[in-house]
């Protein structure tokens, strides 16, 4: 597998809808991860991102624009202990709560499927990070249908143990801009990180298409301690 750069994957790539990034920092001291909503109708693009706890949650921009909250409103990034969860849907609920009665990040997501979103059926893209006692590991997740079909719901899970310092995994909803939407295809990207979060965030947000972008998080954590850093920046101000 080469190496992508993740600027380069963004920049050439109008619509790869929402997107999880996990890996680790250039000087291995950081738990990296970023997550992205991008939008094609007045009602995705009416979002922002606001923290929630030690999470985020997605809210209307305009709430007297929401039109229907069922799959655009909800909490893509959740702590439970020293395990952060970060999902495009409801899904953080269901990882948490399992994850909570000792049920393993795959367990928890059993019982759920992509999104009912005909014609779409957009996958359901999940990541979880454990850091404990000086170690670090994730796991990425993505529920979708059978090509197509919504009979059947193709269920992948990558597991990545000791991540190596500089690099990290790249997974979003749709291969590209399309109609119906094709969804995601393959493993995880295996993308560089950076040693920065502001330089990370600039990166990400710079190269997210400008008139399909909406929110973007970032957080940065430090393995040794378990204290993060987190950037927010929204479209709408």
């Amino acid at each position: 597998m080469k190496m992508l750069s993740i600027a380069e994957e963004l920049a050439g790539n109008a619509y790869p809808g929402r997107g999880i990034i996990i890996g680790k920092s250039a000087d291995g001291s950081k738990a990296v991860t970023a997550y992205f909503i991008m939008g094609r109708s007045e009602n995705s693009r009416n979002r922002i991102f606001a923290e929630e706890g030690e999470g985020i949650r997605t809210e209307a921009f305009d709430p007297s624009k929401l039109v229907d909250p069922s799959l655009i409103i909800y909490a893509p990034v959740r702590v439970l202990g020293n395990k952060t969860i970060v999902t495009n849907g409801d899904q953080t609920d269901t990882i948490y709560e399992g994850m909570d009665k000792q049920m393993t990040f795959e367990q928890s997501l059993r019982s759920r499927e992509f999104e009912p979103d005909e014609p779409n059926y957009t996958p359901r893209i999940s990541g979880v990070m454990h850091l404990e006692n000086g170690t670090y590991n994730y796991a990425m997740s993505i529920l979708k249908s059978n090509n197509g079909n919504p009979d059947a719901c193709n269920r992948y899970t990558y597991a990545y143990q000791n991540p190596v310092n500089g690099e990290g995994h790249f997974i979003h909803t749709y291969m590209q801009d399309g109609n119906p939407l094709p969804s995601f295809e393959g493993e995880p990207k295996w993308i560089g990180i950076t040693e920065e979060i502001d330089a990370f965030t600039e990166t990400l947000w710079s190269n997210l298409n400008e008139e399909n972008k909406v929110s973007l998080f970032v957080r940065y954590i430090d393995i040794a301690t378990g204290e993060y850093e987190t950037r927010i920046v929204n479209k709408n101000k």
